[in-house]
């Protein structure tokens, strides 16, 4: 199989955000700034919040549950939809989610090729060079080098599958648990897994 991406389905993508409620957006946090209610600094802290550490959280307890326990694991792999709403995850931006699972011989990444689709219920907010064009196309087209500029360098020997998402369907990455947890609990196990593990972009 090719280090290509999957692109056996359409791309509607009535279900991101208009460009109109984003500029109101721009305009209130303008505002707020000038009348000096909030810093651009506070802004960008509780976006960097959101992003990386409040955001990921949901999706970081479905991969320890599944590296916990296996009936839940497959379960999340025949139907990740199901699997992740046992937990009380899900919403307009999660509707349909498929799991990919990590394995010594396979190394799964996400992209949204046209815009931006983004599990939010499961990660968070959308990093910025996730939604970058760069990040997009070169996915697509050099997902080895796009890893190693990730600092991931991975085998000649493993495949690397890219994974389009769409307006109707997301992907989660399930990461390889690392060695050296077997004593650890499942929230100590969430505290291991990052938001760009989810994505593909980190190991764990």
């Amino acid at each position: 199989m090719s280090d290509k991406p999957d692109h056996d389905h359409d791309h509607d993508h009535q279900h991101n955000v208009p460009d109109d409620i984003i500029l109101r957006v721009k305009a209130l946090e303008t505002a707020l700034t000038r009348r000096g209610y909030v810093t651009t600094e506070t802004l960008d802290a509780i976006v960097d919040a959101y992003e990386n550490r409040v955001g990921p959280r949901n999706g970081a307890r479905v991969v320890a549950r599944a590296w916990c326990d296996p009936d839940f694991k497959a379960r999340l792999l025949a139907n990740g939809t199901a699997a992740v709403g046992e937990l009380g995850f899900g919403g307009a931006e999660g509707t349909d989610i498929t799991i990919i699972e990590n394995q010594p011989d396979l190394h799964n990444m996400v992209v949204c090729t046209l815009c931006s689709c983004y599990p939010w219920p499961l990660l968070g907010l959308p990093p910025g060079w996730y939604k970058s064009f760069a990040y997009r196309s070169r996915a697509v087209s050099e997902p080895r080098a796009v890893l190693a500029e990730f600092g991931i360098e991975i085998p000649r020997d493993t495949q690397v599958r890219v994974w389009d998402s769409t307006a109707e369907l997301r992907y989660l990455v399930l990461p390889m648990r690392p060695a050296g947890t077997d004593r650890l609990s499942e929230s100590e196990l969430a505290d291991l897994v990052t938001r760009n593990g989810m994505i593909g972009t980190a190991l764990v």
